[in-house]
């Protein structure tokens, strides 16, 4: 085993490639869940959004009164732990359902 890594063997190195079929592919069909899901992530992602806007506003001194802030930040902050609270309660029932004898 040598002492020292050559330079030139480093360059040999080569990033691995996901065959086409490993990659994770978007249905166009994902069906009355999918569509919920997404719909949950986008509102989440919406008030998140409408938060870090305000706070923006309001710190680079633009016409943005702080309980408003302080109210559209809490609101972004009850919906996302709402997501992650539903999201462990499905992951919990799923796997319930997997555990469960046939």
């Amino acid at each position: 085993m040598p002492d020292s890594i050559q330079l030139a063997d480093v360059s040999r190195i080569r990033p691995i490639e996901l065959p086409a079929e490993a990659a994770p592919a978007s249905r166009p069909d994902d069906g009355v869940f999918g569509a919920m899901f997404h719909d949950a992530v986008s509102r989440v992602q919406a008030y998140q959004a409408g938060a870090g806007e305000g706070v923006q506003r309001f710190l680079s001194g633009e016409d943005e009164e702080l309980h408003k802030v302080a109210i559209a930040a809490q609101k972004a902050d009850l919906a996302f732990d709402l997501f992650l609270q539903v999201k462990n309660k499905v992951v919990q029932a799923y796997q319930e359902v997997m555990r469960m004898q046939m």
